[in-house]
Parts: C-alpha cells; structure tokens; sequence
C-alpha cells in the first residue's frame, strides 16, 4: 500500500462525522393531474406532529440506502397508495430547500421532485392515504396556491412547482405528459388552459402547435352529434418560437 493510500486509510479510521452538525434529507413531490379543465395536486393530510392535521406534499425521510428519486417514489406510493408500476409518471427534480428553519423537529433538506401523472381529462388517479398520513386526496391547484396554507415550506414548494411547469409549457411539450400518449388537440389545450388558468383562442393555439405534433392517422371516438377528431402525438422538440402565457394567467 502507498503512503497515499495508508494516509487516507489513516484519516478515515479517524474522521467521526459525530464532530459536524447532522442533516436529515427528505424528498417531497410535487405532483399534478388535470381533471374537467382544473389542474390538481395530491396532498396528504398530516397524521402527526409537527404541523398535525395540516395539508402538505406527500414526502419523507430519504433512507441510508436511497438516492432522493429513489424515496419519492417509495414515499409516492407509501402516502397515497399510487400504484407506480401500473402508471405513466414523468418525474424530475425540482430544486433542493435548505432553510434551517424549515423544519420545527431538525435540520432538513429537502430535494422536491415534479411529478406529471397523465389522465384522459375525466378521472383522477385513485388516491389512498397510507404510511404516516390520516387523508390523501386532489386538491385545485390554483386554490392551494391562494391559501398559502401549508405545512413546513410545501406552499413554497409547490409554487415553484407550479411556476416550472408553467414555464416550461411555453418552450416544450411537457404539457403531453399529462395526457395519453395519444390526444386531441382539444385535450392539449385543455391542459394549457388549466395550467395557466387562462382560457387560450383555438386557433392560435392550433397554429403554433400542429408543428410539434404527429398525425396518428386514427381518430378519438365521437362525442354524441359530434365529429370523430384526430388524435396527435407530441415530438420531444422544443416549440419555437414559445408560446406566450398570457399576462393575466396565474
């Protein structure tokens, strides 16, 4: 063995991670669906203490053998019973938050994960609360965010939740991720409209879209005294130019 080697070996036989400050980490998830025009997030009722009985993300401890992405998933599925191997998740992280108060108990960090469920703009995923939550349920986005009424920095959390899907929905076709992977312009617009909490003309919308989009040849099943409409995938491109938010969205 190398000096280096045994000089490493050395220190760390020696180094006692008792001598610095412990940190908890914890991965929250912030996670959407759009159901009748209205953008939802799942929300867990707290079973304990701290902050017991308030609404928050579903979220938790990140074990000694976990990566972050690996315990929101576990997490996901352990507060609101979401079966993961049977649905479509588009998951990424969102941002890390470190305020040293943000937790009452300790120092926590939280890594924050995006979650996109799609759904056919009719039925939410079935929801159940189960680990250390008394309730798991949908709750309107835009209602939430107008509360601020949270736990821990969750309302923070999920506003930038909110902001990043936003955005992103006017540089890229993220919006499709919460749709099958087969949709109607109609069904796009409808997530565009609920995100932004606006309400987009069609025509435009149809314009700047239909570039990014691939005809699949077969047609959604019509609705009564309607015509049959086509039914599109999503390229993974970049829309450019963006399409605009509108000012007065949320």
């Amino acid at each position: 063995m190398t000096s280096d080697a045994n000089s490493a070996k050395d220190f760390l036989e020696s180094y006692d991670p008792k001598d610095y400050p412990s940190v908890a980490l914890t991965a929250d998830l912030v996670v959407f669906a759009v159901s009748a025009g209205t953008l939802n997030v799942a929300l867990v009722r707290r079973g304990g203490h701290p902050f017991k009985g308030a609404l928050a993300l579903p979220g938790g401890f990140v074990g000694p053998e976990e990566s972050a992405e690996q315990a929101a998933k576990r997490e996901l599925a352990e507060e609101t019973g979401l079966d993961l191997g049977s649905l479509t998740l588009h998951l990424e992280q969102l941002a890390t938050y470190t305020s040293p108060d943000r937790d009452p108990r300790m120092r926590v960090v939280s890594v924050a994960h995006l979650a996109l469920l799609p759904t056919d703009g009719s039925v939410l995923p079935r929801i159940a609360a189960g680990s250390d939550a008394a309730a798991a349920g949908w709750h309107p986005v835009h209602d939430i965010l107008r509360s601020n009424d949270l736990a821990f920095d969750h309302s923070k959390i999920l506003q930038d939740g909110s902001g990043r899907l936003a955005g992103k929905m006017e540089y890229t076709t993220v919006a499709a991720r919460l749709l099958p992977d087969e949709f109607t312009l109609t069904q796009l617009r409808t997530i565009y409209d609920a995100v932004w909490d606006t309400s987009l003309p069609a025509g435009n919308f149809t314009r700047k879209m239909m570039p990014h989009l691939t005809d699949t040849g077969r047609k959604a099943r019509a609705a009564t005294g309607g015509a049959p409409a086509a039914l599109f995938t999503a390229s993974d491109g970049h829309i450019h130019p963006p399409l605009a938010k509108p000012a007065h969205s949320a």
